[in-house]
């Protein structure tokens, strides 16, 4: 008896210091945080402190997490009925009045990150991809076509952050003869905090220099409270909006897509979904996507991160998690407006651990926007063809939407017809492509692709005019070799190697 009392007590006591432990982090925390907010501009103060109220809150729960968040014995597949294929939604058609569910639509794009990972400075929205057009190009023409050719009024939103909000404002004004409304907003300024005191690194709230490291826009599950908090969430509720269609900006897949929307529209109001999430067979390319389960009766985002790392590779495997999540998103804004005030979204903390250029460690707390479907009544996953996930995140995927595989129609890719398969060729450059400028310098003209299934470029490559590629090609220039592709050159499964040079005489 003598003995469980006293494991008993240990247990209190160990508990009880936790406890202890916790309030005083909570504490020290408020304190930095009330401090930092002192050196902060008049014009930024009440912001600051919005953003600081929802990072507080995430920290509080990041101190009572322990270990994954996850049990994975209670994993199941998702039912049949809550992922939908996308030829049934399509088989419905559409009404004569789609122009009416349009009218209830904003389309949100996010815009927060940089173009730092492709070699560019500034947001990565900015950058060429087709034709001399950005990413941001694309979606203007997109968004203009249909409210033309529907006469609608679909505004276009951009959720940017500290990083990309003064470059992208700036180029808003070329779009101003357009017929799109364009807003934005900016997601919330986060602090990195010391992964030993838990405590900010920021001495003050200024961006410039060095201190623009302490800082971090804390992912696009952030979306929820920063939309809210902007003020844009009940604007747009007040124009009749009813919801909005959110999707990655260098999706170049992810246009508006009327028969999910009205698949949305056509629910009796007492069943109305209040968020959809198009998911899309995985491939081996795609191991790491999060996943729909079902968990406790509720629809799930699974995310990589939050797997215990004895399932990771059960995770990554395509037989067991079939689809993933293409992060389009359809979701209900009087529902969205609901959640926020209730403070009844629980999103799933990702903890990214970083080192910074001097060497200090640091963490970032964020949320994934898709972890939020848990929380929206009547949600359901739709199984969308691969076409609505087309992302650019490295020059191969740039080299493939730049090539004649994608022909471009009113800011719309769509694969050309002339391709007799549909799936994506499967290409990858070496680093001498990484970035952008170096990738462009590389290729005199970009190579006839139709015809490719597999390509691989290493080592210092150069491509001259009108190449085509067929089959499979390997190109492997080995350290101190060149190979010059000549122009006109026709290569079908072949491997070129050793050392090629093309000198102008």
């Amino acid at each position: 008896f003598r003995f469980s009392l006293n494991s008993l007590s240990k247990k209190f006591l160990s508990d009880s210091f936790q406890e202890k432990l916790r309030q005083q982090h909570k504490d020290s925390m408020h304190r930095e945080l009330e401090a930092l907010l002192v050196t902060a501009k008049k014009e930024e103060a009440e912001i600051s402190r919005k953003d600081f109220d929802g990072f507080q809150k995430l920290f509080h729960r990041f101190l009572q997490v322990k270990g994954p968040s996850i049990d994975w014995a209670k994993i199941d597949r998702p039912p049949e009925e809550s992922v939908q294929p996308y030829d049934k939604i399509k088989a419905k058609g559409l009404p004569d009045n789609i122009a009416a569910s349009l009218n209830k639509l904003a389309v949100v794009k996010l815009n927060g990150g940089l173009g730092t990972s492709m070699g560019c400075k500034g947001p990565k929205s900015l950058i060429s991809v087709r034709n001399e057009n950005t990413f941001l190009d694309l979606t203007v023409q997109q968004i203009e076509h249909l409210n033309k050719a529907f006469h609608t009024d679909v505004p276009l939103v951009l959720m940017n952050s500290f990083n990309t909000d003064e470059d992208t404002k700036k180029i808003l004004q070329k779009y101003k003869h357009h017929k799109v409304k364009i807003h934005t907003f900016n997601q919330s300024r986060y602090p990195r905090i010391n992964k030993e005191s838990l405590l900010p690194i920021a001495k003050n709230m200024g961006l410039n220099g060095d201190h623009a490291e302490a800082w971090y826009p804390p992912g696009h599950g952030d979306i929820y409270a920063s939309f809210h908090n902007s003020g844009l969430l009940e604007k747009l509720i007040a124009e009749g909006k009813e919801y909005i269609f959110v999707s990655n900006i260098d999706n170049l897949g992810a246009t508006v897509d009327l028969f999910i929307l009205n698949h949305l529209m056509s629910q009796p109001a007492d069943k109305r979904c209040e968020f959809i999430m198009e998911v899309t067979d995985k491939t081996r390319a795609d191991v790491k996507g999060g996943t729909l389960i079902q968990y406790e009766n509720h629809l799930r985002l699974l995310e990589i991160a939050q797997v215990p790392k004895a399932h990771v590779d059960e995770f990554k495997s395509v037989t067991k998690f079939k689809i993933f999540n293409t992060n389009n998103l359809w979701i209900s804004l009087p529902a969205m407006k609901r959640l926020q005030e209730k403070n009844s979204m629980d999103l799933e903390i990702i903890v990214n651990p970083k080192t910074l250029d001097g060497g200090l460690n640091v963490i970032q707390l964020e949320t994934a926007v898709g972890a939020a479907i848990k929380s929206f009544d009547n949600a359901m996953g739709v199984n969308v063809p691969r076409s609505r996930f087309l992302p650019v995140k490295t020059s191969s995927d740039l080299l493939l939407v730049m090539s004649n595989l994608y022909s471009l129609d009113a800011g719309s890719l769509t694969m050309s017809k002339r391709r007799e398969f549909p799936t994506t060729p499967h290409v990858k450059l070496g680093s001498s492509f990484t970035k952008v400028q170096q990738f462009l310098a590389r290729f005199e003209s970009i190579p006839d692709m139709l015809e490719l299934d597999h390509l691989t470029v290493s080592g210092d490559v150069t491509f001259g005019k009108n190449v085509s590629l067929k089959g499979t090609v390997i190109i492997i220039a080995n350290h101190g070799d060149r190979i010059d592709i000549p122009a006109g050159a026709m290569l079908e499964n072949k491997i070129v190697s050793g050392n090629l040079r093309i000198l102008d005489h």
